[in-house]
């Protein structure tokens, strides 16, 4: 098959292919930034949070005077731990997709000068650290007497926390974390171990590389470390231990509210937080489904429009000896340099909108490897699109072709 006939053709109809050109260009842009935001999206809906989910809830109270802290504290948990099936409650400052509560930056020196970013601290009383399941890779668990430090503030002055693995390597790359150290302002903390992970707060928040910077800080219940409770039950009887637990605090704790969106099991934290990102992924879905139909049918209309206009020169070429087969090439070779084109262009603007994207709203940039993935899809749509129109051409006899005007 000779390609200087096909682009000699394409040139004398120019207009028709520039229109599909940039059609299929507009598709192959959109396409590979969408495939890409809806890999970035299922890639944080699937985030390791470290704790045994299933297992955990979270009960949130509020209204309650902070002065009284303590005592609401001795009192919800001794009443809680009454339940039927409770496992395990205990005092903890926030739970991984719930609200945050300790989000600050921190620095490798006491000057505070050698900022090392933001992270998320988990400020939990005896039992929490145990409750939430998570595993130690280094160092040790916290112990009893960590469990003494007074919280000011937001977390004790000086205390031996456990970091994350990927908080780690951040923070001292090739160096045994165990014994570092690191502040905020005038608060202190020493590291006594390391666990696999521990997403942060707030889900998403930070994007995937920052995900895991988390602090897990053993402190004493209090006054600043009150209302927030993780309740640990058999994952078949949490649930009805949640619901026994929320009707449980009229009771327990008259003087506070049960805040009933935070007071959730953390799968349906988890399944509420990706609540957004579920929906831009199915919209994004719809978006390419559509984009991809409109340029199906851009293609089958433009070869339907060619075949029609060229059924005496198809009729000529099968006359002078050209086989169903050569005419269906023709058409197929036709498709797939329109749609080259289309791609090579294509590229071009997908790298545009990423950059567009990625100064408006903070996103990655976009991996080389949607650009094939895009290629691809779009060639194998072209040559679907067209095989119709093509097969038609191809069933055309020649008495009749040369015989039409």
């Amino acid at each position: 098959m000779q390609i200087q006939p096909i682009l000699a053709a394409l040139r004398r109809h120019r207009l028709a292919t520039l229109l599909i050109t940039m059609e299929i260009a507009l598709a192959c842009a959109v396409l590979c930034n969408a495939c890409f935001l809806i890999a970035n999206r299922w890639q944080q809906m699937r985030i390791h949070s470290g704790v045994d989910e299933t297992a955990l809830a979270s009960l949130a109270l509020t209204g309650y005077d902070d002065a009284h802290a303590v005592d609401l504290n001795a009192r919800v948990l001794a009443g809680l731990r009454a339940i039927p099936g409770m496992q395990s409650v205990s005092v903890i400052n926030a739970v991984p997709f719930g609200e945050h509560a300790g989000t600050a930056g921190i620095t490798r020196d006491a000057a505070g000068q050698k900022f090392a970013g933001v992270v998320d601290f988990y400020v939990g009383g005896p039992g929490s650290f145990t409750a939430l399941g998570l595993k130690v890779v280094a160092g040790r668990a916290p112990t009893a007497e960590d469990y003494q430090q007074p919280v000011h503030s937001f977390v004790p002055d000086d205390a031996s926390v456990l970091v994350t693995r990927a908080l780690a390597e951040h923070l001292w790359p090739g160096v045994d974390p165990l014994g570092q150290q690191f502040w905020v302002d005038k608060f202190h903390f020493r590291v006594s171990g390391v666990v696999a992970h521990l997403a942060r707060p707030n889900g998403g928040e930070g994007g995937p590389t920052t995900i895991q910077w988390s602090v897990f800080v053993p402190a004493q219940p209090g006054a600043h470390l009150s209302g927030v409770y993780l309740l640990r039950a058999d994952p078949t009887q949490l649930p009805r231990v949640l619901r026994d637990a929320r009707a449980a605090m009229a009771k327990i704790a008259p003087d506070a509210v049960v805040d009933s969106g935070n007071s959730q099991t953390l799968v349906e934290l988890r399944s509420r937080y990706f609540r957004a990102d579920r929906a831009m992924s199915g919209i994004l879905l719809g978006v390419i489904a559509a984009l991809l139909l409109v340029t199906a049918l851009g293609i089958v209309g433009l070869a339907s429009f060619w075949v029609q206009q060229r059924t005496r020169q198809i009729g000529i070429r099968r006359a002078l000896g050209a086989t169903r087969g050569d005419i269906l090439r023709y058409f197929q070779t036709e498709n797939f340099l329109i749609v080259s084109f289309g791609i090579a262009l294509g590229m071009l603007l997908a790298f545009a909108l990423n950059l567009l994207l990625m100064t408006h709203y903070e996103l990655p940039r976009l991996p080389l490897v949607y650009l094939p993935i895009g290629a691809i899809a779009l060639w194998l749509l072209g040559q679907l699109a067209v095989l119709g129109p093509a097969l038609r051409a191809a069933a055309v006899p020649p008495v009749v072709a040369t015989r039409s005007v």
